[in-house]
Order: structure tokens, then C-alpha cells, then sequence
């Protein structure tokens, strides 16, 4: 069972890492923040459009390793529709799940998010997984300084 998550683990990071979705940049974006991974050089901009309190639309560029391209276009597509506290809720759930204080996530609530579950085994790694979710917490925030996962 284990190796199977682990095989569907390399299959999604390897399929979002070679065509990320949303990977374009918003001009008329209502919130833009940059993140950057100085351990790996992950760099990313991320875009959201939100009318109300909806996040209609959420897009990215940057360039970065495997792990947090798959994570940032995961991301991109799972917000969408999601109201600015679900998406709140998620990075909260998101984080608990990749940094491993808490073993018992629940699955269903997260997704197809669960794939990255995995990369807690990989503490260098985590930061990797994290930078996307990261930026959208400062994004929701409205906060306009850069975020750094130092």
C-alpha cells in the first residue's frame, strides 16, 4: 500500500513538474506576492483574482525545483472556487500535513494534496512543498513584502 502512494507521489510531482498548471502571469490580478526558497532557489510569483471573498482565478511563474512547481500547480487548481477562509483552512491542513506535526490529517478534506504527504519523510524538502502555500497565506493576508521560508 505504502509503495503505491509512494509510486502516485513521483507520478503527480513528475506530471505537474513538466506541465504545471496556471503557470502564466495574471495582468489583472487583485493580489500578486513573491516567494523564494533560498536553500533550493525556488523563486515563484503568485496571482489570485478575488471577487468578494472567492478566489476566482490563481495563477503563477517562477522556476524551481520538482517538488515546489508540483506543489504551486497543485495549489493553483485546487483554490480556485474556494472561498479566501477555505483556502486559509487548506494551507492550515496543508502545512500540519508536509511538516508532520500531526500524523493524522485527514485525507479527504485535503485532496489530491495528499500525494505531497510524503515529503515529510524529507525534512530539506519541506520547505520545497511549502513556499506555494506560503505565498497564498501572505497573498490572503494582503501582505505586499516578499516571503522567504528563512
Amino acid at each position: 500500500m505504502f509503495d503505491d502512494l509512494r509510486d502516485l507521489y513521483q507520478e503527480v510531482i513528475f506530471d505537474h513538474n513538466r506541465n504545471p498548471r496556471n503557470f502564466r502571469v495574471m495582468e489583472n490580478a487583485d493580489r500578486k506576492v513573491e516567494g523564494f526558497n533560498p536553500l533550493c532557489g525556488d523563486r515563484l510569483t503568485l496571482f489570485l483574482k478575488i471577487n468578494g471573498d472567492v478566489i476566482e482565478e490563481a495563477s503563477f511563474q517562477g522556476s524551481g525545483c520538482a517538488i515546489s512547481t508540483a506543489s504551486v500547480s497543485l495549489m493553483t487548481e485546487i483554490i480556485k472556487g474556494k472561498t479566501e477562509a477555505e483556502a486559509e483552512e487548506l494551507f492550515k491542513q496543508f502545512h500540519e500535513m508536509t511538516t508532520g506535526k500531526d500524523e493524522h490529517f485527514n485525507l479527504e478534506a485535503i485532496g489530491k494534496l495528499a500525494v505531497l504527504a510524503g515529503v515529510r519523510e524529507y525534512p530539506a524538502r519541506v520547505k520545497c512543498a511549502t513556499l506555494a502555500w506560503h505565498t497564498l497565506d501572505a497573498a490572503l493576508k494582503n501582505e505586499q513584502q516578499s516571503i522567504s521560508t528563512e
